[in-house]
This record gives structure tokens, C-alpha cells and sequence, in this order.
């Protein structure tokens, strides 16, 4: 059998590693365009950002090194032209000119295209991408001369790449057409994000979009023109606005792509020619919550796929799962991470859900250096995980991991409260915050708890009683104008007086994090009140409301 694989890196390595591994007698032929096979490509920006000190480092394999480990056929700087399906070939572009090939299975792996926005000076110098070795190696070199960058997108790639370039002493500006860095979080987690970028010197621009790149007659580099009227002086300018399926060559040789151009393949990566199979970047998948169908450019979905590929090429049934989209981005000193579903998501999809959030200490609050951890939590109305999402200093990985694992499981409320996960004080605590994820989603699920949210603000500014139950000092130090403050150890105390204040109005409690609220809540609920806490207290308000006016000051108790 001969299988030919168009593309190295993750989703066509693993096919063809995978392959030999299953059939010692196959002949493997892997056509790469580049100079290098097999490179790790996540790992570009920390390169440049001097934390992988050797460009060789991110080499994983060569072909000299595969052809003695794995005996497979790596050709380098060969370009894939065209497939004739119905003689099963394919026409190579060689160094020494084209040949043909002949296979019994073809395996495509692509990858995807940088994207590169319609507008003047993208052919300068100044302007270059993060997609590839040479590009790392160049643009280090570079900043190591270099004064100001421009990073235009603020996703993975782009806010990775800004840190780099922070990181080298350049002064940077992000500039990113959605309303919020890292698009695919809740903008409450995304704007905790915002801060630590501005927090270590990074400019973020957000809701603008560039509009062409110019030479600068009057210094030495460009200009970055912005659509609100900006201009942002760059000497180097890294595009990184989103990728697209490279699914020409599929396209042209008659198999079926989707509307976003990326590869439509059954559950075994099989492409709708009974040889041909693909994976990584350039396919559809499926999304594990929302059911929608189209490219998730992940290394790990990719090289899952390749591997499955090789066992439909040799017979073996493996069924795709779905995508959850899971994924992880450090910014300076907070990580943030994501699996499954965003409210933005489900509210496309038309799936009803409930959103709880939590803000635990990382790990046991009275062991040196914990810190706090900002955990979301998304559940069906009948409290089954759809999502999740965390940003914190550190713990956000595993408690992602974690959640990811319950969410591919199908874990409900009542499961993820009820996991056991290991504990010690530098780690956790007792009740990790998985399991208090659980415990809040538990609560409003089975009618326990009420919450309100930042959409229910202007409402209970005009006709409930907002409570706020901090102490007088946490008070002082801002507070929304409208509320009255008791302490939470007050409550019961002064209960006739808050059923007076309240003068048969609903009842809104808030407090830092949300869970004196809680506790305040369920205490005003039993005493036959409309009441509801505030879901991640100030927390969670404060990063939903940009601009929020706080008041600063002790003012009139509710329980004068």
C-alpha cells in the first residue's frame, strides 16, 4: 500500500506516524512545502519573546530523523499542485520540477492561511505574520533593533506575540476590531485579560480596526491608520487578524468543502472520495455543545485526527468526537482558559442556559501565595455543564482540564459537585473551586438559590432594594449609589427593618464574590422575602459594566 500525506506539522505527522506504527510494509510518502516538517508552531511567540533561547528547539523532527525513527518518505519543499482523483495521483512541484505520484490513500492536512486584511501597506517590510519558523527567527532579530509594534488581532496567537515583544522592551499596541481582547470569552473574563495587558505597558485598542500601514516620511518604520481616526507609529507591525482553511487544492480536485471553505469529512476523517481522507486546520468539525459544524485550528483535535485517519486507512473503526474547543493562553501573569460553549455561543445557537460565577482562592487561603481564581461556569436549565471558562494568576489550567473531562463526560451539576480531586493546601482546598462550581449551579438548578446578574442592574436600581452586605469598611471603599449597606452578620438582627426599607419592593443582595450575598439571601428568603444574590458579587458586576460609577464613602446604613 502506498499513502501519500500532503502536509507535516501535527495533523499530518500523527496520520503518517500512526500509519507505519500499523502496517511496518506500507510505503509513506509526507510532501511538505516548507523547509521543516515538523515544528511547534504553538511555541513561535516564546521565541521570540527570548523564553525558547534556540530556534532549534522548536525542530521536533527531521527528515533524516523520521526516515530512522519511523522510515518515512519526507520530502521537504515539495508542493502538492493538483490531485487527479480518478487516477488516484497526485502532481508534485519538486525542486528539480514536477512529478507525479500514485497512492492507494491520500491524506490531506493542509493547514490554514493567515488571513491578511484588504488594505494598503500589507506588502511592506515593516508588516509580517507568527505562522512559521523563519518568520519567529526574523521578527526576533528584528525586535532586538526595534522601538514600537503594532499587533493587529488580539486572539492566541496575537496577544501571545504582544507579551513576546513586551517582553523584549518594545513598546506595543494592540489593536483588535471586536469590542474585547481574546473574542471567544465572556467579556467579564475577557476584561480581566485587558488589565494585565495594560497593567505591563501593552496599549489596547479595542473596537477599531486598522485601515492601511504607510511609510512614515518623517521617521524611520510605518503608520498604523485606524478607522476612528488613530495613527499608532510601528517599526514592526504583526498581522495576526485569524486564519482560514487552505482547502484550494480540495476544492479544485472536486471534494466537497463547506461554506467557510474548510474540508467536509465523516466521523473517520474521510473526505467524500472514498481515498482521500484530512485533518487538522483546513476540516469541518462539529462543536461538542452547539452542534454547529466549521474549523476549530487546534493542535490537539489536529493531531487526534491524523491518527484517526491512519486507523480508517488501515480499517480500524475510531469515531470522531466532537470538538470542544478547549484551549489556554497565558498573558503575563494570568492564564485564561476556555472549554465547551460561551454565552455568545449558545445565544447563536438558540440554547437556552444559566451562568454562574465564582471567585475562589487558588488554592487554601491560609497557605502562602494564594490567590484568587476567576471561575465561570455554564449549565442547561436542568444544571448539565455547557461551558466553562477561567482567568487567574494560576490553577485556571487544571480546573479547565477538569471541567473539559466533566463536559465530554455529559457531568451535570450534582456530578461535578461530587468529584473527588486531590487536595492538599499548596494545591487546592477541601471544596475546590470544580466542586464549588458545582455546589452554585446545584443551588439555583434545585430552586436553592435566586441570582441576578449585570443585565438585571437598571431594574434594580428602579424598583428593588439593593443590599449590600459587606462590611462598613468594604462599603466605604466604593459601592453602588443605590444600596444600603448591612453587614451580613446583621441580618437576622435587623430583619423587621429591612422588611420596612424594603416596603414590599423585591430585594437585590450583592457582596465582593457572592457568597456572604448568598448566605444573606437565603436568611432574608426563609424570612418570607423576594430576594435574589448578586451571581459573583462586585467581582463579576464590576468587569460586566464598563465605567460602572462606584460611590466612595460610608454612607446611610440599613440599619440606622
Amino acid at each position: 500500500m502506498r499513502i501519500l500525506v500532503i502536509g507535516g506539522v501535527a495533523g499530518g505527522m500523527s496520520a503518517a506516524a500512526r500509519a507505519r506504527r500499523l502496517d511496518e510494509h506500507a510505503e509513506i510518502i509526507v510532501f511538505e512545502k516548507g523547509k521543516y516538517v515538523s515544528f511547534a508552531n504553538c511555541g513561535l511567540p516564546y521565541h521570540v519573546g527570548g523564553e525558547i533561547e534556540q530556534d532549534s528547539y522548536l525542530l521536533l523532527h527531521t527528515p533524516d530523523s523520521l526516515k530512522a525513527e519511523l522510515d518515512l518518505d519526507v520530502r521537504t519543499e515539495h508542493e502538492v499542485i493538483s490531485i487527479d482523483r480518478d487516477a488516484q495521483s497526485v502532481l508534485v512541484a519538486t525542486p528539480e520540477g514536477t512529478e507525479t505520484f500514485e497512492y492507494d490513500a491520500l491524506v490531506l492536512s493542509p493547514g490554514a492561511d493567515a488571513i491578511v486584511p484588504p488594505i494598503e501597506g500589507m506588502d511592506l517590510p515593516e508588516v509580517t505574520h507568527l505562522r512559521t519558523v523563519d518568520q519567529a527567527r526574523s521578527l526576533a532579530v528584528r525586535a532586538a533593533d526595534a522601538r514600537r509594534a503594532v499587533v493587529m488581532g488580539a486572539g492566541f496567537i496575537g496577544l501571545e506575540t504582544a507579551e513576546a515583544l513586551r517582553h523584549r522592551g518594545l513598546e506595543v499596541t494592540v489593536v483588535e476590531l471586536a469590542p474585547q481582547v481574546l473574542p471567544p470569552l465572556a467579556p467579564e473574563m475577557s476584561s480581566l485579560v485587558e488589565k494585565e495587558l495594560r497593567a505591563h505597558g501593552v496599549d489596547v485598542r479595542t473596537g477599531v480596526a486598522a485601515v492601511g500601514v504607510v511609510k512614515d516620511p518623517a521617521h524611520e518604520g510605518v503608520t498604523v491608520n485606524l478607522d476612528d481616526g488613530g495613527a499608532i507609529g510601528a517599526d514592526i507591525v504583526v498581522v495576526s487578524v485569524g486564519v482560514r482553511p487552505s482547502s484550494a487544492l480540495a476544492s479544485e480536485a472536486g471534494l466537497e468543502v463547506d461554506g467557510r471553505g474548510a474540508i467536509v469529512v465523516d466521523d473517520q476523517q474521510r473526505t467524500t472520495d472514498p481515498h482521500i481522507w484530512a485533518a487538522g486546520d483546513a476540516i469541518a468539525v462539529r462543536h461538542g455543545v452547539t452542534g454547529q459544524v466549521g474549523p476549530v485550528p487546534l493542535a490537539g483535535p489536529a493531531n487526534r485526527q491524523g491518527r484517526r485517519a491512519a486507523d480508517s486507512i488501515m480499517g480500524r473503526i475510531d469515531k470522531a468526537q466532537p470538538v470542544l474547543g478547549t484551549a489556554i493562553v497565558r498573558v503575563f501573569g494570568e492564564t485564561a482558559a476556555m472549554t465547551g460553549a460561551s454565552p455568545r455561543m449558545l445565544d447563536m445557537a438558540g440554547i437556552d442556559y444559566f451562568v454562574v460565577h465564582t471567585h475562589p482562592a487558588n488554592h487554601a487561603g491560609y497557605y502562602p501565595g494564594s490567590q484568587v481564581l476567576h471561575l465561570m461556569g455554564v449549565f442547561s436549565p436542568e444544571g448539565k455543564l455547557l461551558g466553562a471558562q477561567a482567568v487567574g494568576p494560576d490553577g485556571a489550567d487544571k480546573r479547565i482540564d477538569v471541567l473539559a473531562t466533566a463536559l465530554r463526560a455529559g457531568m451535570d451539576a450534582d456530578d461535578i459537585a461530587e468529584l473527588e480531586l486531590a487536595y492538599a493546601p499548596p494545591f487546592g482546598s477541601a471544596k475546590d473551586p470544580v466542586n464549588m462550581l458545582g455546589f452554585l449551579a446545584q443551588n439555583v438548578v434545585n430552586g436553592t438559590t435566586r441570582t441576578w446578574s449585570a443585565k438585571d442592574l437598571e431594574w434594580a436600581r428602579d424598583s428593588a432594594l439593593i443590599l449590600d452586605v459587606r462590611s462598613e469598611r468594604e462599603y466605604a471603599m466604593g459601592h453602588l449609589p443605590e444600596a444600603l449597606n448591612l453587614p451580613h452578620t446583621h441580618i437576622r438582627e435587623y430583619i423587621e427593618g429591612v422588611k420596612q426599607i424594603a416596603a414590599g419592593r423585591p430585594v437585590r443582595v450583592l457582596c465582593a464574590s457572592g457568597v456572604r450575598s448568598y448566605y444573606a439571601h437565603r436568611v432574608l428568603a426563609q424570612h418570607g422575602l423576594d430576594s435574589a444574590t448578586l451571581d459573583g458579587g462586585m467581582f463579576t458586576l464590576v468587569e460586566s459594566v464598563p465605567g460602572l460609577e462606584l460611590v466612595h464613602g460610608t454612607a446611610q446604613p440599613a440599619n440606622a
